[in-house]
């Protein structure tokens, strides 16, 4: 790739891929992000008439300094690290999955519909496993139908999952309107669960946070020992070389995006019943597309987006902390969290990839 071009046609600039870099300089580089990102946001804070340090230091203790606040800090992570695994398998094969977000609400869709009509006739232990075997079913089938038409017509799978998030969203809006509303209002919303329908509680959060985890492994054990996961890894490194070794790539696209979509549908299980105790068109909350940047940032492995997602969730968290403590509005809070995702992924791109000017005699001069 290259920038601009002089008379002669020669770029002045050019983007080429990186060999190998060394694991200290890559994290020196990552580190050096970090600290231009704080100092950056510092800039910001300052013509807010605020002091940096105290905002920063706010932000750390939202989620460190008291007990609430780091439950509230994991209870936001984990719908950001089961998203961010979904996404990541989808990625891997280079299918670009947007659509995490419809299939979180269509599970959740699932999840609820047991939760409001079976919770008397089901007990509770029963009544949480089937809501979540509902839900991942729910998600499953949601992402096998951009799958099905990529694999058969070569259909483009971005606009596809994109737009499938609008028609989950649609449906909410349906379902909480009329057939779904709580009995007794005008209020377009759907009733709250009966305890039975809630997830149980492990050290003051809901267990959805062990679920994440051990969803994380899995999906790690899954890329990287296992048959399929070799498979997925083939079709996204050339799915011409997956054709000349035997493999059926529709089969392998269409299977991953149905775990994919399982997971996110998981995950809408894990927010109406662990998080929201109902449905409404909020219950993704912006997550599916928050997790394609915890999937990157993790270079897709499972593992690290543990502390990816965890790290995002501090970031949130402190935003919605500095909003009442310094009264910052929360467009600024936002903008702040951006400035710091900017620089951190910023950081990857030069970890990859690295910068060559040309002089005006013609000489490159790398960068």
């Amino acid at each position: 790739m290259s920038l601009r071009h002089d008379a002669s046609g020669a770029p002045f600039v050019r983007i080429a891929r990186r060999g190998a870099m060394r694991t200290k300089n890559a994290w020196l580089i990552r580190a050096g992000g970090l600290f231009f990102a704080l100092l950056t946001g510092a800039i910001l804070i300052l013509f807010l008439g605020h002091n940096p340090i105290a905002v920063y230091s706010d932000m750390v203790n939202s989620a460190f300094g008291s007990r609430i606040g780091f439950n509230e800090t994991v209870r936001i992570a984990v719908p950001l690290l089961g998203s961010a695994l979904a996404v990541g398998l989808a990625f891997k094969m280079k299918f670009w999955n947007i659509g995490a977000e419809g299939q979180i609400l269509i599970g959740g869709i699932a999840a609820t519909y047991f939760a409001l009509f079976q919770y008397q006739n089901l007990p509770r232990p029963v009544l949480l496993i089937v809501m979540g075997l509902a839900a991942a079913a729910a998600g499953g089938l949601w992402g096998l139908i951009p799958a099905f038409f990529r694999a058969k017509w070569g259909t483009n799978e971005t606009l596809f999952t994109l737009m499938l998030n609008y028609v989950a969203f649609g449906l909410i809006l349906y379902l909480q309107s009329d057939p779904w509303r709580r009995p007794g209002t005008d209020h377009p919303i759907i009733a709250m669960f009966d305890t039975s329908a809630r997830l149980p509680r492990l050290f003051g959060i809901h267990i959805g946070w062990i679920f994440a985890l051990i969803l994380a492994l899995l999906v790690h054990l899954y890329l990287n020992r296992s048959k399929q996961g070799y498979q997925l890894s083939v079709v996204g490194q050339s799915e011409n070389t997956a054709r000349y070794a035997g493999m059926s790539v529709g089969r392998v696209i269409m299977r991953t995006m149905i775990i994919s979509g399982a997971i996110a549908g998981f995950v809408g299980f894990i927010q109406v019943s662990g998080a929201d105790f109902t449905l409404n068109e909020t219950t993704a909350g912006g997550v599916g597309f928050t997790a394609i940047t915890v999937a990157w940032l993790s270079h897709l492995n499972p593992l690290i987006m543990i502390l990816v997602s965890f790290f995002i969730a501090i970031l949130e968290r402190g935003s919605i902390r500095i909003q009442t403590t310094f009264m910052i509005p929360a467009t600024i809070a936002a903008v702040l969290i951006g400035i710091i995702l900017f620089f951190m992924l910023a950081c990857e791109f030069f970890i990859n990839y690295r910068l060559i000017f040309r002089s005006r005699k013609g000489e490159a001069l790398g960068g």
